[in-house]
């Protein structure tokens, strides 16, 4: 778990800054849900029989002997949400939030046992449409970053009616090369089947790539749904792979499931996954309502804009300068004029004291772009001094009345 240090939180309020810019600009509303549940909600939603309830939740009992989780994710503490506040009955929503996430996991480059993440989800809406423009706010948020190299993979699980006619199909196929399923498929081989081919394992790829595959037992409806989604990508000129060893490692999906990945990441390429989860209201107490949405990792995109080179300056417009204790009077009283004037400009005044010599060192270092000045002969003649500090210009001796103006115009 990591602490994020005042040079690095510029990146990150400039990436949550335009996520949250570009949801508003698909009309998506924020919603804030504790970082605790009851332990039964992810067990529900999640399934018992995956690595993150088996192995990685953080579970603990409180005071009352209940237990609580910290959240690994935030889909089922969304869905918990609209069920609890009657959100959902007879409505549409668009939905986001941002927030840390915990799993103990074996910490590597873009994985960490705390991590931050943005969620998109839809409820209501159970046409491919909604899908696709999942994945248009996706794949235009890697253009407003900046971001290259990172590419849509795409699948469908069908309906679980088609889900469970190929689930009996791949159980008797792995059974038959039970020899060489490792400890984790052997597993999941009876509770969670369609995992063992997200198996990473090397000795079992030739069995994997030669196992039933799902898109060929899936039924009418779900074979529409996904082909009018790829039509929908397709006049938009939206690049995909189809991937049918794409099913994703949560239990509620279920029709379209995508990953946007990279190769720039090593192992951990998967950046943004989501996908249809029809069935996951129902199952955590809610009536039937059709869903789908995206989640994205933060630590990880960041690391990508990193490696591209970048950078947020976070220095101010303006250092304040102020020698003497007639200066410091006058001076912030006149600084909060001036913020008051010029709202958007980031001034930062000397605290302190110190010698004229060493506060100009500080304003040099701070990498501010005008140094402002204010002494005992500016405080007896009502003037302040502007310096250049990034540019070579003639210092400007203004009335402190017109400080607000000349620094709007500058």
């Amino acid at each position: 778990m990591h602490d994020v240090l005042p040079e690095q939180s510029p990146l990150w309020q400039f990436f949550e800054t335009t996520v949250k810019d570009l949801l508003k600009s698909y009309s998506y509303s924020e919603i804030r849900m504790p970082v605790v549940e009851s332990t039964d909600l992810f067990c529900r939603s999640i399934g018992e029989v995956t690595d993150i309830v088996e192995k990685e939740m953080y579970t603990f009992a409180d005071r009352n002997g209940d237990s609580l989780t910290l959240r690994p994710e935030g889909t089922a503490s969304c869905v918990r949400s609209c069920i609890q506040h009657g959100l959902l009955h007879n409505q549409q929503q668009h939905l986001w939030y941002a927030g840390p996430m915990f799993r103990h996991e074996r910490p590597q480059k873009g994985r960490y046992r705390q991590f931050h993440q943005i969620g998109v989800e839809t409820f209501g809406i159970d046409t491919p449409d909604v899908d696709a423009e999942l994945i248009f706010i996706s794949a235009r948020l890697w253009k407003l970053l900046g971001l290259k190299n990172i590419r849509l993979e795409l699948n469908t699980l069908g309906s679980s009616e088609s889900r469970n006619n190929y689930r009996s199909v791949l159980v008797d196929y792995l059974t038959s090369h039970k020899e060489l399923l490792d400890e984790d498929s052997l597993r999941r081989l009876e509770s969670n089947p369609l995992r063992v081919l997200d198996s990473k394992n090397p000795a079992m790829q030739d069995m994997i790539e030669a196992a039933p595959k799902l898109m060929d037992y899936l039924d009418n409806e779900s074979k529409e749904h996904f082909e009018t989604l790829k039509s929908i990508l397709d006049a938009a000129g939206v690049e995909y792979n189809i991937n049918p060893r794409l099913v994703r490692g949560l239990d509620y999906y279920c029709k379209t499931v995508f990953e946007w990945v990279t190769d720039d990441l090593g192992a951990q390429g998967t950046v943004c996954a989501g996908g249809r989860y029809d069935g996951l209201v129902e199952q955590l107490g809610g009536k039937p309502t059709p869903a789908a949405g995206f989640a994205m990792g933060i630590e990880r995109l960041l690391s990508l804009l990193e490696d591209a080179g970048k950078n947020v300056n976070n220095a101010p417009d303006v250092f304040v300068i102020l020698q003497g204790e007639e200066a410091k009077l006058k001076g912030m009283s006149l600084v909060e004029v001036v913020r008051d004037t010029v709202p958007n400009l980031v001034l930062q005044t000397n605290c302190g004291g110190g010698s004229f010599k060493s506060q100009m060192k500080k304003a040099n270092k701070s990498e501010a772009l005008i140094a402002i000045l204010l002494g005992e002969d500016e405080v007896a003649n009502g003037t302040v001094s502007v310096k250049f500090l990034r540019e070579d210009k003639e210092q400007l001796l203004i009335k402190q009345s017109q400080l607000a103006d000349v620094l709007k115009t500058i």
